[in-house]
Formats: C-alpha cells, sequence, structure tokens
C-alpha cells in the first residue's frame, strides 16, 4: 500500500534527509588515500549521533539478508555496486567510491548516496558519476503528479542506455516514509505511462546504478549484502529522496 504523505509529513523528511545530506558531504570530505571504510562509517555515525538520528541502515535485514547490515553506511568501491559493508579496506588513488546512507528522525526516514573519486580520478570514472547524477535528475524532473512510475523509470533508463551503461535489472528505487523501504518500487528502467500514477504526497527514493562494461549481470559476494559487477567493471550509484507535491518535485534530501 502506499502511503501519502501531508504536508506536515513531508517537511519532517525533509528535516531527515537534511541529516543524510549532512552525513554524505561529511563522508565525502573525509575520504582520502589511506583512510579506511570503517573510519568513513564512523564519521556518519557522528553526525547522525549530533543531530539526535538513528540510521534505517544498522540491524536492517531484508529477506535475502542472512546476517543483519553491520553499519550506518554501504561503501561500494569500484566493482562493487551497491550495499557494499565498511570494512578496514583503505582508499587508494584512484577509487571510485559509492556511499549510500540513511537517518531515521522524528519517526521519518531519509536515503541517499553519492559517488565520487579519490585521488586522481580517472576520466571514464567522472563520466560515469556524471551520467548517473544526470539519470537521477531526469527522474527527479519526471517525478510530476500526473505522470506514472514508469516515466520516471524510463527517464532514468534512457539516460544510462544512452551512456552505454549496464542497469540492475532487479534493484532500483522505492518509496520511503516511516521506514526505509516502502511501496511502491521503482525501476531504472521501464515503459513510459505506465505503472501507478504519482499523486502530491507520494515520496519516493530514486536511485540510479550504473555498470560500466555495459552488461546488466551482476554478482553476490560471501557476505551476504555487497553486490558486483559480474564483468568487474566499475559502477556508480546516486540517490536522492523526492516528494512529489502539486509544486513540482521537492527533493528532500538536496546538499
Amino acid at each position: 500500500m502506499v502511503e501519502l504523505k501531508t504536508d506536515t509529513s513531508m517537511d519532517a523528511m525533509y528535516e531527515a534527509g537534511q541529516v543524510v545530506g549532512r552525513a554524505l558531504t561529511a563522508v565525502e570530505k573525509a575520504a582520502d588515500v589511506g583512510v579506511s571504510l570503517l573510519e568513513l562509517d564512523e564519521v556518519a555515525r557522528g553526525v547522525l549521533r549530533g543531530a539526535g538520528a538513528s540510521s534505517p541502515f544498522l540491524g536492517y535485514r531484508p529477506t535475502f539478508a542472512t546476517t543483519p547490515f553491520p553499519a550506518v553506511i554501504c561503501a561500494s568501491v569500484n566493482d562493487a555496486i551497491v550495499h557494499g559493508i565498511p570494512n578496514d579496506y583503505r582508499l587508494r588513488d584512484g577509487d571510485l567510491v559509492s556511499i549510500d546512507c540513511g537517518a531515521q528522525l522524528g519517526g521519518w526516514a531519509g536515503d541517499s548516496a553519492i559517488s565520487f573519486t579519490v585521488g586522481a580520478a580517472r576520466p571514464e570514472d567522472v563520466r560515469m558519476i556524471e551520467t548517473a547524477e544526470r539519470a537521477l535528475a531526469a527522474g527527479i524532473s519526471a517525478a510530476v503528479v500526473g505522470n506514472r512510475i514508469g516515466d520516471i523509470a524510463h527517464a532514468i533508463g534512457s539516460v544510462c542506455r544512452a551512456g552505454g551503461y549496464g542497469i540492475m535489472d532487479d534493484f532500483g528505487g522505492h518509496g520511503i516514509g516511516r521506514r526505509m523501504h516502502e511501496d511502491p518500487p521503482v525501476p531504472n528502467e521501464g515503459r513510459p505511462g505506465r505503472g501507478l500514477a504519482l499523486r502530491h504526497g507520494m515520496v519516493l527514493a530514486l536511485e540510479p546504478m550504473l555498470i560500466a562494461g555495459g552488461t546488466d549481470a551482476y554478482r553476490e559476494e560471501p557476505d551476504g549484502w555487497t553486490l558486483k559487477t559480474a564483468d568487474g567493471s566499475r559502477a556508480a550509484h546516486v540517490e536522492h529522496t523526492v516528494a512529489i507535491t502539486d509544486a513540482g518535485p521537492r527533493v528532500l534530501t538536496a546538499r
């Protein structure tokens, strides 16, 4: 069931989204050659604590997971697409890093992700990140009253495919509100004019995930969480929580 949020609820979700934005900004600023992924997780934990927020990631265990998630960020490096578990890996020059973070504040959730490079960036990584951000912007632009879920999916997928990138076909965006994952699912590829009609008060997390090699295939690591590209190519992941309003899309996790 899709819950329509009131304007007051969307304002509260904005506050949660701003905590997420501050955490991601702090993590990106701290990310440097030699810094471990666990240290980045501690940076995010500090921001959440300072805001009086909790993490919807920490202890999260969906049906596919064999163990609860042990951190407040997903840290996915190079060929890891999403759901990377922070560990003692230390960042190296040229790494491509995707950080996904959530916050629970006042009973409402926010969810967002960024991708960036560490040290000397590879031009092809910069291009992929820019394409992911353009795909996200296209999806946000399509998130208007009167459109349908398929219009968002088509907007995102069209930008990704035009760039020559692969897309995981069974992972994408989602509704969000009291819980981090709610109905409806929001695919990263689809047909315009199809799916649930968008209405004022719907709040969606839109999250393009791009695979550089152009294939859609991926594999799961033994940790039961990390998803990596099947061909070993790099990946990028960006995300915003977006409210659909009569005045147009409102990005609740804008940084």
